[in-house]
């Protein structure tokens, strides 16, 4: 268990996950925020959650990890906490979004109210972004390269 958090936090030092990390977030976190608080026109969590369950079919867990993925999700990849899995949250759910609803409706956006609903460059484009953090992790300034930091200095004087 002890190596399995530690390949979670494992990062490196670099400014090329950094601005991907954070830039995902602060876009993923008014979706969450939508479905967790109610906050921006959203429904919040009952409502979500019935809407997840009933509606789409969901289980409840999956539709609970949908939830948390979008809404704790985008503030752990805000300050990089748990970036890996943070990341493999959304590949998850945006995966599950492209096919359990927006594959009819093709790839773009429902720019022009056309389609019957709105395609899956929008998912695309998260999956794209959280593939190489769930690869390398959160980079510079995130906490997981902090406690990686701390984890490797607390070793040598162990």
């Amino acid at each position: 268990m002890k190596n399995i958090m530690r390949y979670f936090i494992q990062t490196n030092d670099s400014f090329s996950y950094l601005v991907p990390r954070v830039i995902l977030g602060c876009v993923i976190f008014p979706h969450g925020a939508q479905k967790l608080f109610g906050w921006f026109g959203g429904f919040g969590f009952t409502n979500t959650m019935s809407y997840f369950t009933n509606t789409a079919g969901l289980p409840w867990t999956v539709a609970f990890l949908c939830i948390v993925a979008e809404s704790l999700g985008s503030i752990g990849l805000i300050t990089g906490f748990l970036t890996r899995l943070c990341s493999l949250g959304l590949i998850c759910v945006m995966t599950g979004a492209i096919v359990m609803v927006h594959w009819p409706n093709g790839f773009f956006m429902n720019w022009f109210g056309k389609q019957a609903g709105e395609g899956f460059e929008y998912h695309l484009l998260v999956i794209g972004m959280s593939i190489p953090l769930l690869i390398s992790g959160g980079g510079k300034y995130s906490v997981d390269g902090l406690i990686n930091t701390f984890d490797k200095t607390s070793l040598h004087h162990a």
